[in-house]
């Protein structure tokens, strides 16, 4: 990463660019047919269009639930849209929404209309109120819709659209070399009006994986991603997607041909929307995660999976030596080419990116932390019969502290160096709402439910949301520390998601980063434990007088130590 470059620099896609792409998939003529599609849905959406979206340092992405905060009589994206504005609109630059289309479970991920908006939410007026105020992330989910939708009931109709949307299966088929992110069954038997059929259902009965093989289902989400960038969405999350195209006799997860989709996408997008982002969301080993980066023409974006689980051992052991050896090894991105770095989010902890990172021992550790403070471990099938942890749902707050510590100022110092690690480290920090207000476990949320995810998706009153940031309290304290590294941040352009990274070991202690970008030398310290740690002054950047950005104090030369104190972030730069 020796150059800090434009996510746009590309040459734009051609039409014969976007044939090539899908030509393995379907043969010549329906490849040409998908693309003559996406023209013609191009113009009816209003594009090409360039997307206004700033990759630098002052990117960073708030990650909500669209009704997260409510008002009696309000549409509650239109009470999202206010709270942002009074509390977050000089320090959160893009908003995730979550999905806030039409949905039966999931937490809005079995999508019943993808062109539609919630009315429980409010409508498409209020989505383009807050794409004015702010760059917005809307979710594609494609790997499944929901079998109370209106594709499936033309698929049990025998009708279209919908009639060869879903993967039917003999039920005697051998899958067992298929990948497993649940311990429900693969295979769902439903009614048909042609008599009983097994469709394939990754994740649970209620989400019906649709078939990529048929290229008019592409052509569906050609239609539906250009339409959400029309609609306001510079960023657009691919859910699930490693598990998109499904092939009997393999894992059915990361294939080629599903890579080849994501290809594509990502030159429609460069073609029809330059400068809007592409992001993956893949709950993988680490390894498996960055191949969606790594050939530079695919995700402009990948979610940094590993970091939830590892910060989470790092800060409740006081040992950064895991994550200083990880972040060591990542690999240089090509240019345009960025890591999510994120904790929390309305998902668990997944746990399988760190898999070959922490031992047994490590895991079941933090498995177990996670439950004696309130936590839920969910798991996973494997091939031979048993389970695994999958993922851990608990409030990432809440994680770092027993419950006899909560809220105590080492607890919130403990929480906040948490998010300003994600904040250093090369990449876009994406932060959950719920981290931002420091919310704690909702074991309501789970009890009324039934789902274990419920612990960290509560759903607050807008006014006592209101007095609570008001008072002096955790969320309080918390925003305002978080607002203040993001603000710091903005203002640095050595944390430029593209500019040089590199590990300083400063013992166990304590993560050290250095960033360097436009002149700028900036060394990164996070204190990881409860101690103090002196640290020579030789380690710092080549200046006569350092200075913290984060205090805003001098450091003058001739100090031959410099104290960090516990869980202290301190952000040195020449």
């Amino acid at each position: 990463m020796s150059d800090v470059v434009s996510n746009s620099l590309a040459a734009t896609p051609t039409q014969q660019d976007l044939v090539e792409w899908l030509v393995p998939l379907y043969g010549d003529g329906p490849a040409r047919e998908c693309v003559e599609a996406a023209q013609d849905a191009a113009r009816r959406h209003g594009l090409p269009r360039t997307v206004s979206l700033a990759v630098d340092a002052s990117l960073n992405l708030m990650i909500t639930y669209p009704d997260i905060v409510q008002r009696p009589g309000e549409a509650p994206l239109a009470t999202l849209r206010d709270f942002v504005a009074d509390h977050l609109a000089d320090a959160v630059s893009a908003v995730h929404i979550l999905p806030f289309y039409p949905a039966s479970s999931d937490g809005g991920f079995s999508v019943k209309d993808y062109r539609a908006v919630n009315a429980d939410y409010g409508g498409w007026a209020d989505i383009n109120d807050l794409s004015d105020d702010k760059p917005l992330m809307f979710d594609l989910i494609l790997n499944h819709a929901s079998r109370r939708g209106v594709w499936f009931a033309h698929y049990l109709a025998n009708a279209d659209p919908g009639r060869d949307y879903f993967i039917e299966m003999d039920p005697k088929t051998d899958l067992r070399s298929v990948t497993r992110p649940r311990p429900t069954p693969l295979l769902t038997e439903v009614a048909t009006a042609r008599g009983p059929r097994h469709l394939w259902t990754t994740f649970s009965d209620d989400q019906i994986d649709l078939d990529f093989s048929n290229p008019q289902v592409l052509r569906e989400f050609i239609d539906i991603i250009l339409e959400y960038i029309a609609r306001g969405a510079a960023l657009v999350r691919l859910d699930a997607v490693g598990f998109l195209w499904k092939e009997v006799g393999t894992s059915c997860i990361h294939l080629p041909q599903t890579h080849r989709v994501i290809k594509f996408l990502r030159a429609l997008i460069d073609r029809y929307a330059p400068g809007a982002l592409l992001i993956t969301e893949t709950n993988v080993p680490h390894a498996e995660n960055i191949s969606y980066l790594t050939d530079g023409d695919e995700a402009h974006v990948a979610y940094q999976f590993v970091l939830p689980p590892l910060i989470a051992h790092t800060l409740l052991g006081g040992d950064a030596r895991q994550l200083s050896a990880w972040a060591a090894s990542l690999p240089p991105l090509p240019a345009g080419c960025h890591f999510l770095n994120f904790t929390a989010s309305h998902d668990g902890i997944g746990v399988r990116s760190v898999e070959s990172i922490l031992d047994e021992d490590e895991l079941t550790a933090l498995v177990e932390s996670t439950r004696a403070r309130g936590g839920f471990v969910s798991t996973r099938s494997m091939s031979d019969g048993s389970t695994r942890p999958y993922e851990l749902n608990i409030s990432y707050y809440d994680l770092l502290a027993a419950p006899e510590a909560r809220d105590t100022p080492a607890h919130i110092d403990r929480f906040v160096v948490s998010q300003a690690i994600t904040m250093a480290l090369a990449g876009i920090p994406a932060l959950y709402f719920h981290s931002l207000v420091a919310t704690h476990n909702d074991r309501g949320g789970v009890e009324a439910t039934g789902m274990s995810r419920a612990i960290n998706r509560r759903r607050y009153d807008a006014g006592e949301l209101d007095r609570t940031l008001a008072q002096d309290s955790a969320p309080a304290t918390v925003l305002a520390r978080l607002k203040h590294l993001l603000a710091v941040r903005a203002a640095q352009p050595a944390f430029h998601p593209d500019a040089d990274q590199s590990v300083v070991d400063l013992g166990p202690g304590l993560f050290a980063l250095e960033r360097k970008a436009s002149g700028q030398t900036l060394l990164a310290i996070h204190n990881v434990s409860d101690t103090a740690i002196d640290i020579p002054t030789h380690h710092l950047p080549d200046a006569t007088t350092w200075h913290n950005v984060v205090t805003g104090a001098e450091i003058e030369d001739g100090r031959r130590m410099l104290n960090i104190a516990a869980y202290e972030v301190a952000w040195i730069s020449d």
